[in-house]
């Protein structure tokens, strides 16, 4: 059963940004998605629990540089995106 991607207005702000900065990541970044929405624990998103002070947030790959950080409600069927950016911006 697909799950479903929430994209709050603060995210797609910041996706935006993301895509204007890096408009060479616009496929990557769409099949990452795809698959997240599919199946969030694919091998090749690399999905991960953070620690710290994103405790209770995971997130996914979109290559080795850039990632979306989300928060994961397993049991609604539902994957709010937070953020999308490098490691750095991030975490």
């Amino acid at each position: 059963m697909p799950f479903s991607l929430i994209f709050t207005e603060s995210y797609e702000k910041i996706e935006q940004r993301f895509l204007k900065r890096h408009p060479d990541l616009l496929e990557r970044y769409h099949k990452t998605l795809a698959i997240l929405e599919q199946d969030p624990s694919h091998p090749s998103l690399r999905l991960h629990a953070l620690a710290g002070r994103l405790a209770g947030l995971h997130a996914v790959s979109i290559n080795l540089q850039y990632r979306v950080t989300l928060e994961l409600e397993l049991r609604e069927q539902e994957i709010v995106l937070v953020s999308v950016g490098s490691h750095g911006e991030v975490y």
